[in-house]
């Protein structure tokens, strides 16, 4: 059974020649966005996820917009509002070390150096040098995490586990 994993949410179209306004949820626009790139669309109702092939990405305010090969009008793209642009696991590329997917991170349990449990990653935020990770606590606040060296010790993927040394005032 193939697993597969969020890339995208189209939210609207723009103009009248088949572009969509997606809304990003992938770490790796560049890569999953380059002209000629197989995106797979799910739609409410739909048993079997519809094959698109990119053909341009552009960025437009807050949204990435997605031009698909074949599809020329508003019309064919205005079914494709809702609709979430997947990828298969089989086209993952594999990363280098300390690299990761977002789905690898989110869910994991973060504890601190000293053992302390923080709480569980829920959310990761990209605003521009380095990743940020929401991290909702057993008190239900947040707290954001930094993506750096010198707060994230260790990153176990299998084990679902993330040990952190915490700077003043980072936890809530």
């Amino acid at each position: 059974m193939t697993q597969w994993f969020n890339v995208g949410k189209i939210v609207n179209t723009h103009g009248i020649r088949g572009e969509v306004r997606v809304i990003s949820q992938t770490d790796f626009k560049a890569e999953r966005y380059k002209p000629g790139n197989t995106l797979y669309l799910f739609l409410p109702g739909r048993d079997e996820p519809l094959a698109l092939t990119i053909e341009s990405h552009r960025v437009h305010k807050q949204f990435d917009l997605l031009k698909f090969e074949g599809f020329d009008s508003i019309e064919e793209a205005e079914k494709w509002k809702g609709g979430m642009l997947k990828v298969s696991e089989e086209q993952l590329d594999e990363l280098g070390e300390n690299e990761f997917y977002f789905h690898e991170i989110i869910g994991c349990e973060v504890v601190t150096t000293a053992g302390e449990k923080v709480g569980t990653v829920k959310e990761i935020l990209t605003p521009g040098a380095n990743d940020v990770w929401v991290v909702k606590t057993a008190q239900q606040k947040e707290a954001l995490i930094p993506y750096i060296e010198d707060v994230v010790k260790k990153v176990d993927k299998k084990e679902k586990r993330i040990v952190i040394e915490p700077m003043e005032g980072l936890l809530p």
